[in-house]
């Protein structure tokens, strides 16, 4: 798969994360959100918007926990994007932000070459 083909699943991962958010399905919206994160970690706009949105979902849900750790990890991102990002790392606070992961078998196309 091309970087086009990830950015656009990107893009609809993302939206299919922030429609459930406004209906309070949280629990498939934050699947989504974590795909988003997985696809777009590599790129810099994409990362920050990723946890941005799961900021959004962690000031939804009253989650404090994914609250600050979504603060910290945008901060991060600003700095380790172009440097490092770990693998499948799926982006909520309930993952260690250096850990990498195997990615999720439905993403698994947009990273082969």
């Amino acid at each position: 798969m091309t970087k086009s083909q990830r950015k656009k699943e990107f893009k609809i991962q993302l939206e299919l994360g922030k429609m459930p958010l406004r209906n309070h399905r949280f629990e498939m919206s934050f699947y989504h959100l974590e795909n988003a994160h997985i696809l777009g970690q590599k790129h810099l706009y994409r990362h920050i918007a990723s946890h941005y949105w799961m900021l959004i979902h962690g000031i939804k849900t009253k989650n404090i926990k994914e609250v600050f750790g979504q603060i910290t990890r945008i901060i991060a991102s600003v700095f380790f994007t172009n440097i490092w990002v770990p693998k499948g790392n799926t982006g909520g606070a309930n993952i260690s932000p250096i850990k990498s992961i195997p990615v999720r078998e439905e993403l698994q196309k947009y990273f082969s070459k």
